[in-house]
């Protein structure tokens, strides 16, 4: 199923509004309105809403540098080197991996991308009052879409920097906003998904073809669990984070793909597949990103950043110059069963087709094979630049998880479920060709590092089920690439120093 396109070109905090699109997300050419005038029909607040999306697809190569989620949080875990060049080539990356990040050397555009998807999702509120003839149950949906929006963005901030600005009211002169412990982030967060889900504003699935990427109900259902179980303090909200995923489960709008159909799960066409909840967006379609324009439609420079460099002999991936960033470790191979139909879908050796390619720094013959290169690719592009345009979604939110997180909720948590942990566990292994297991921390952890590896989950995971500190070690480094150990003062990177000193004050730097 094709993907809707985020093509609006941006809200601008200014004098004037151009934008561009199609299908759901067209919109028309204006010149010289102001702001303030511009929001007051049901089209135009649908750009403001449409404009809330776009930063989703600036993480990958958007304010002048890389930093795509979800590889930067996997390059903190155990299963991927930072790579490049050497440990100088994206720099970030290697103090990432090696725990010894400092301030002037942070992921500082996941900051500032982030916070223009806020910025861009308030400004849906800021406006809805001023829109003549919307229909009621529209704006519901569009406010509650673009408060799921915001909290998404805050997530990412909220588990990269923890203690961070949050307003949900766009800041004016001189734009400062108290810090915000994150403690107090996570009540936040807690509270205004809790609000969208009951106000049942969002459909559980978007079925038309023309709003496939928009916020749904279930989507917002799991993020709400992805941060309380993050969090993992509060058992009512824990208990509330079970019962969204036994309503995903009943809603019947989900499912597993087979396995027949897993390797294929990560193809263009096997996007938007019945096991996916929300996705970000790309394609090569007519894409015109380029170096001088990436806040454009188009399509992800993520296969470029992590692709085999100078690949020959492949009959699937594409030979290009791509960087050999994040190669995947050995032990990252070694960690899935005999039989698992998942390996192969996860991991590709160039030296099992034999095919070559050039070796970049720690290189291991271990690539990602969910979002590597593909062949055709980023043949359809009308302009731009080859590299920022290939045709890879990245997936946030699959129905696996959904499974998994209900079987620890039950297992792990003590929440009182509907369903069996047992068999929610049991059916994602089923589907990987594996035989059932008990269900406990252990199993689950397990399942969760193989059936996520190379999504992002893994570092967030080794956290919160207590293992980080014995699991990121030097000594669980075979390649001896890792000198110090993650310790819980570890758990928050450095608040980059351009933001403190912006701040005049506000900000109190993280302990690192």
């Amino acid at each position: 199923m094709k993907k809707i396109l985020y093509t609006i070109a941006a809200l601008l905090l200014s004098m004037t509004v151009n934008s561009c699109g199609e299908d759901w997300l067209a919109v028309q050419s204006h010149d010289k309105i102001y702001i303030d005038d511009y929001y007051t029909t049901p089209d135009r607040i649908m750009e403001a809403l449409v404009a809330a999306y776009d930063p989703l697809q600036w993480f990958d190569y958007g304010l002048g540098t890389y930093n795509p989620v979800p590889f930067i949080y996997e390059v903190m875990a155990d299963d991927f080197y930072p790579g490049g060049s050497n440990n100088k080539d994206m720099e970030t990356w290697h103090l990432m991996f090696d725990y010894k990040s400092i301030s002037t050397n942070t992921p500082s555009t996941v900051w500032g991308v982030a916070y223009s998807g806020i910025n861009r999702s308030n400004c849906v509120a800021k406006y809805m009052p001023d829109v003549q003839g919307i229909d009621e149950k529209l704006k519901a949906e569009y406010l509650a879409e673009a408060a799921v929006l915001r909290t998404w963005y805050y997530a990412q901030l909220w588990k990269l920097w923890g203690n961070i600005p949050y307003y949900e009211v766009n800041l004016e002169f001189p734009y400062i906003c108290p810090q915000s412990t994150a403690d107090e982030v996570y009540a936040s967060m807690e509270k205004v998904l809790a609000e969208v889900i009951a106000s049942d504003a969002l459909p559980m699935k978007r079925t038309a073809s023309t709003e496939i990427g928009r916020v749904t109900k279930a989507m917002a259902m799991m993020l709400y669990a992805e941060i309380v179980m993050y969090h993992g303090k509060e058992q009512a909200h824990l208990q509330n984070a079970l019962n969204y995923m036994e309503t995903i489960i009943e809603s019947a709008d989900y499912a597993l793909v087979s396995s027949a159909e897993l390797a294929n799960m990560w193809e263009p066409e096997g996007e938007w597949s019945s096991e996916s909840i929300f996705e970000i967006n790309y394609t090569d379609l007519e894409a015109v990103r380029s170096w001088n324009g990436p806040l454009v439609s188009g399509g992800t420079a993520v296969p470029q950043i992590l692709g085999a460099r100078n690949l020959e002999g492949s009959a699937k991936y594409m030979k290009t110059d791509c960087y050999g960033f994040f190669p995947m470790t050995t032990m990252a191979a070694a960690a899935f069963e005999e039989g698992d139909l998942r390996k192969d879908v996860t991991i590709y050796r160039p030296d099992s087709e034999g095919a070559k390619y050039e070796a970049r720094y720690q290189d291991t013959g271990n690539f990602i094979a969910k979002y590597a290169p593909r062949a055709d690719g980023n043949a359809r592009r009308l302009g731009g630049d080859p590299q920022l345009n290939f045709n890879n979604n990245i997936r946030i939110y699959r129905y696996a998880e959904t499974l998994l997180n209900a079987a620890e909720l039950i297992a792990v948590h003590n929440c009182s479920g509907k369903g069996s942990a047992d068999t929610y566990l049991n059916e994602v292994r089923t589907r990987a060709g594996l035989g059932t297991v008990p269900v406990n921390a252990e199993t689950l952890l397990h399942e969760r590092h193989v059936e996520f590896m190379g999504e992002g989950k893994r570092y967030w995971d080794l956290i919160r089920f207590g293992q980080a500190a014995s699991v990121l070690t030097p000594a669980n480094d075979e390649g001896g690439y890792r000198t110090q150990a993650w310790s819980e003062s570890k758990k928050y990177l450095p608040i980059p120093q351009s933001e403190i000193d912006a701040a005049q004050g506000t900000l109190t730097q993280n302990n690192y």
